[in-house]
């Protein structure tokens, strides 16, 4: 990113809930710890030359002990001989006033980074701030906004928000990935305008791509609803307009904010107690006929474990070519307060059954000793009650005022002023076939979100799909003939939607978009929550959301519960759902032909 073109400030998004309750372990050994320390390795490769082009350096990777980061900073500046000056952000851990707690922190905004950088700081260090925060605390700082400046920083926050995860807004992780060369995507940055607009762009030469579709899928990473709650402000996602901008290049304007919510999202980590597991290989014939055998034998072993799961997954074939495609896996996961009831006693008990259970016994992996697992939960605090400070480069504590919360009715957007040169930020560390969407007026923001909660379905039968239901109170939707529902096919909902999806604690979101306007209508009307559960059986008696983003032509689901305790307890095959959204892609439902691309070679 320093040496690819121009660049005014670099970011490094470093924290993520498993990483806290990492770094949390690491503060158990060490309490001088609690920083990510792969930062110090690559600033000492960059510092020099950040220093020389004048870019200032914004990270979070202070976790736990940003005070301690930036005295490690300073102590590397002086090694290498870089005069730099070092500010850093703190307040946020609350650790002390949650009983039995690894971590406790409040996710601060940008105004303390905003702070440091008025101040002079060359490097800023946080501990836990919103991922987004990263960008638009220094664009505050570079456009002189006020904490009243509400469309400003809710542009900015969604610049911040698609930047955070780097390579996921230029093809990473991208669903129509077989559409472009995403080998080596290059990062992403954001040119910043005085009104909170931003081009999402990267730099020339880097791979990988930019496009609608790309920053449509990280718009909807992990985010719940159409107001995206922030502790600077509340971004409303549904005013979202996206237009192409060149080449790699997508321009996000028309974004409106809303002041923040009068309290702060605190993030806490505890040790859950210890797990383990066993896979084991089921190859042939009788598959669910040796599972039970297993299931069987080890029931008096796991007699008293607090919690184990047992899942067999199917992955054999019939009359299969190789030894492992004819082969199942069968997965136990034990978890209990007590290391002793889930460690080698009860994984050799497993293992001594080689001799004597079924055909072709073995497991993918040795028994283990058991290993600790934390839980993951969010509460909140008033905003007022948390100590956000802004450490200048002299040393001075800087108490950052707590900004005035939601009103009663949301403001008026306001008019921006002339743009100067944008300011450039960047995040450190397949397009379908249908084209992007033509520029189009932002779409009216609903009075509320826009959500539904309906019971569950049982499947998506033949028929399901086709035709757009009729809407009340509306015009028909077109179905383009005027002749009656169109022909549909079964197909996978992929061939026609994307789709990103993510973990925020025991919830997991999925966000699925379109690319046109007429297959928009028809995932609106047609991916309901009732739907949405016969696609994903797994979400079945479970509360499932649905929020609608016209502007994105996309819809939102949050599935509370479904990770349980989070990633760091990992009792399920995919414990962060970054998975989800494809298995939802990879489901069949019937598809009006019209709204399908043409199959891959046919020239049309």
């Amino acid at each position: 990113m320093l040496t690819g073109g121009p660049l005014d400030v670099l970011t490094g998004d470093y924290l993520a809930e498993l990483t806290m309750l990492i770094l949390g372990r690491d503060r158990l050994k060490d309490p001088d710890l609690g920083y990510a320390r792969t930062f110090l390795r690559q600033l000492e490769e960059g510092l020099g030359l950040a220093h020389e082009r004048g870019v200032r350096i914004v990270t979070n990777a202070g976790g736990l002990h940003p005070a301690g980061l930036a005295a490690a900073v300073r102590a590397l500046a002086a090694k290498v001989g870089v005069p730099v000056t070092v500010a850093h952000v703190e307040g946020d851990d609350l650790t002390a006033r949650h009983e039995g707690a690894l971590t406790a922190n409040a996710y601060l905004g940008g105004a303390g980074i905003t702070a440091c950088l008025r101040a002079g700081a060359d490097v800023v260090v946080t501990g836990r701030v919103t991922d987004a925060a990263l960008v638009s605390g220094p664009a505050a700082w570079w456009f002189d906004w006020s904490a009243e400046d509400h469309d400003r920083l809710a542009g900015a926050v969604v610049a911040g928000h698609v930047l955070e995860c780097g390579t996921q807004a230029t093809g990473g992780n991208y669903s129509f990935f077989t559409a472009h060369d995403v080998r080596r995507p290059g990062f992403p940055l954001a040119e910043i305008s005085p009104d909170g607009s931003a081009v999402i762009t990267k730099h020339p030469g880097t791979g990988g791509v930019v496009s609608a579709g790309t920053v449509t899928a990280q718009l909807l990473y992990e985010t719940q609803g159409p107001r995206y709650l922030g502790p600077d402000v509340t971004a409303r996602l549904d005013t979202v307009r996206l237009t192409d901008d060149g080449p790699d290049r997508v321009r996000i304007s028309g974004v409106r904010g809303e002041a923040p919510p009068p309290t702060l999202k605190v993030g806490v980590t505890r040790i859950g107690g210890w797990r383990n597991e066993v896979v084991f290989v089921l190859t042939g014939l009788d598959v669910e006929a040796k599972a039970e055998l297993v299931r069987a034998q080890l029931a008096d072993a796991l007699e008293g474990v607090a919690d184990a799961r047992w899942t067999l997954a199917r992955t054999d074939h019939a009359d299969a070519d190789t030894e492992e495609t004819a082969s199942a896996l069968l997965r136990l996961v034990v978890r209990d307060p007590s290391p002793d009831r889930v460690g080698r006693a009860l994984t050799s008990a497993a293992v001594e059954l080689a001799l004597g259970s079924y055909p072709g016994f073995h497991v993918t992996a040795p028994p283990g000793p058991a290993q600790p697992y934390g839980v993951f939960a969010s509460t909140s605090v008033p905003a007022t009650q948390v100590p956000h400070t802004a450490v200048l480069p002299n040393g001075t504590p800087l108490q950052i005022p707590t900004p005035l919360t939601a009103p009663s009715a949301p403001p008026e957007p306001t008019a921006p002023p002339a743009p100067p040169e944008p300011a450039a930020l960047s995040a450190s560390p397949g397009e379908p076939a249908t084209p992007p969407a033509e520029p189009t007026e932002p779409a009216t923001p609903p009075a509320s979100p826009a959500f539904e909660a309906r019971g569950s379905g049982g499947g998506a039968p033949e028929g399901v799909g086709g035709a757009a239901p009729a809407v009340s109170g509306a015009e028909p939707r077109d179905t383009g003939s005027g002749a009656g529902p169109r022909e549909t096919v079964r197909a996978p909902l992929g061939r026609l939607a994307g789709a990103r999806s993510g973990d925020k604690g025991g919830d997991a979101n999925v966000g699925v978009w379109v690319a046109t306007g007429p297959a928009w209508d028809w995932l609106r009307d047609t991916l309901t929550v009732e739907l949405f559960r016969s696609l994903l059986p797994e979400t079945r008696g479970l509360t499932v959301l649905r929020h609608e983003l016209p502007g994105l032509r996309a819809l939102n689901f949050t599935v509370t519960g479904i990770l349980g305790d989070g990633v760091a307890s990992g009792h399920r095959f995919d414990p962060q759902a970054k998975a989800l959204g494809e298995w939802l892609r990879a489901r069949h439902l019937d598809i009006p032909v019209h709204l399908l691309p043409p199959p891959e070679g046919t020239g049309t």
